[in-house]
């Protein structure tokens, strides 16, 4: 198969990610599953979804174009087959693990990230609450290695809308827990939901797309815990619906930092590249300082198995 020919499966999938939000909000208004929809914050969701795919569509070219640049500087070539597709999905969720964290820990790529925990209500609505900057931060530079090794750009498009339409289906309050080994391996409800809190012991964590496992790996893993429920949104919530300022209220600030005056120039720099809630005067907080603040520590990393006892 040429890999150009592979379908884009999160666009294909919009009809039944329509009938599952649907689906879903009948059922908690009957009072059958958990979790609560809101009309105007579910229309800014929808509202989102589509002007992403706009943008997708407007500013796409620009991360094609530089995929397609290094593909011409290729080490091999890799078919498309079975294999080479599930090594590039699971290759690719580690690029997505590593873009996602990110996304959280430098500003301006949380100036576009910003916009999907915008929402203070967790349900399948809000998996749709995506960005209006897409290609713009630059982030998908990161999927160059897998380029130059002989994935074609197409192979990772495909895998690529596979872990969107994953990621869709935990972003509900429905389904409280799954098995232990299927939490121990893949992404679910309970995990993104801690992702999407804004309580300090939550922040910053479990950034997987569909393995659960790079959180695990590199420490970034926390668990839903029953005697703190998950409040969700940003630490300033907007309380706003407005598409427009839901999309770029963060690059505004940013542009307000920027041109304050006095600022050293590593200041300003700082200002656009520092964890989100950095400030030169310690005005604000980021979300290390918000978890040292409440007595929170990092997670160490969980190991998969046990290690040997020493004496």
């Amino acid at each position: 198969m040429n890999p150009t020919d592979l379908p884009d499966v999160s666009v294909l999938a919009a009809p039944l990610y329509l009938a599952l939000i649907g689906l879903e909000a009948l059922r908690i208004r009957a009072g059958r599953w958990k979790g609560r929809y809101e009309a105007r914050d579910t229309a800014t969701s929808l509202t989102m979804g589509a002007g992403s795919v706009v943008a997708g569509g407007l500013f796409g070219g620009i991360a094609a174009s530089v995929l397609f640049a290094a593909w011409e500087a290729r080490l091999a070539t890799i078919p498309v087959s079975i294999g080479s597709l599930l090594a590039a999905f699971v290759l690719g969720d580690l690029v997505y693990y590593w873009q996602h964290r990110l996304g959280h820990r430098v500003r301006w790529f949380w100036a576009a990230h910003v916009t999907h925990h915008s929402s203070t209500h967790y349900n399948l609505g809000t998996a749709l609450r995506q960005s209006w900057m897409g290609p713009l931060t630059g982030l998908f530079a990161l999927n160059l290695p897998l380029v130059w090794i002989g994935f074609h750009p197409g192979m990772l498009a495909f895998v690529s809308g596979l872990n969107l339409v994953y990621q869709f289906w935990i972003h509900t309050e429905a389904i409280d827990r799954l098995p232990r080994w299927f939490e121990a391996v893949f992404n679910t409800p309970s995990h993104h939901r801690v992702h999407h809190a804004k309580n300090p012991r939550y922040l910053d964590a479990n950034y997987a797309g569909t393995l659960i496992v790079w959180d695990r790996w590199f420490g970034t893993f926390v668990p839903e815990q029953e005697a703190e429920p998950v409040c969700y949104g940003l630490v300033h919530d907007l309380d706003s619906y407005n598409p427009l300022w839901v999309a770029y209220h963060e690059v505004i600030a940013i542009a307000r930092d920027l041109v304050r005056p006095g600022l050293m120039p590593g200041e300003r720099l700082r200002y656009l590249l520092a964890p989100p809630g950095w400030s030169h005067d310690g005005s604000r907080q980021t979300s290390d300082e918000l978890k040292r603040a409440s007595g929170i520590v990092a997670p160490c990393p969980t190991p998969l198995r046990p290690s040997p006892a020493t004496t």
